[in-house]
């Protein structure tokens, strides 16, 4: 598991990642470290069949670069999946819970599929599928989570309208 600590102090003083010491036992291995300084020495090559970068490398002014270091970490035939708020986010209103890019202050960097899927392809890479998330789950609980928040008396997140209005892009890959 890793865990991204961003440059910036709000987030390295945050260090609750909601586990408990079950949690801990079942992982073979934490690493917790700043990505952007690109040292993924202690992370072993060749060992993951999986990575999964949720929301990451939009707080990251060197995503790129970090998601190129951490493929030698996959194993070959293995997966990575990137999901980041894509350039539309930058049009959208703002709204709290983030549905703006800039709502959100440690956004630092707008990626994108074209750019992500040519990363990819150098690094020896085949691109999957990618484009805008626009999960049909999301999509038909939306009007649910709606009224859910109207009746806890809880403002509305900017993250219910995400897949709706087309606020992520991803890329999904596998490594030759």
């Amino acid at each position: 598991m890793f865990s991204p600590i961003a440059n910036t102090t709000e987030l390295i003083c945050k260090k609750d990642f909601n586990n408990d010491e079950s949690d801990y036992a079942a992982m073979k291995a934490f690493y917790e470290m700043d990505l952007t300084k690109l040292n993924f020495s202690v992370i072993p090559n060749n060992y993951f069949d999986v990575i999964n970068m949720v929301h990451v490398i939009e707080h990251l002014f060197n995503g790129d670069e970090v998601i190129k270091g951490l493929l030698p970490k996959l194993k070959s035939g293995g997966y990575l999946y990137v999901e980041y708020p894509g350039k539309k986010s930058t049009t959208l209103p703002s709204m709290e819970g983030t549905l703006n890019f800039k709502d959100d202050d440690t956004h630092v960097r707008v990626y994108s599929v074209p750019e992500l899927s040519k990363l990819f392809a150098d690094n020896n890479c085949t691109v999957l599928k990618s484009g805008t998330r626009r999960n049909p789950w999301f999509i038909i609980a939306m009007p649910v989570r709606i009224i859910a928040k109207w009746l806890q008396g809880k403002k509305l997140q900017g993250n219910i309208f995400w897949d709706i209005l087309g606020f992520a892009e991803y890329v999904w890959i596998q490594k030759n």
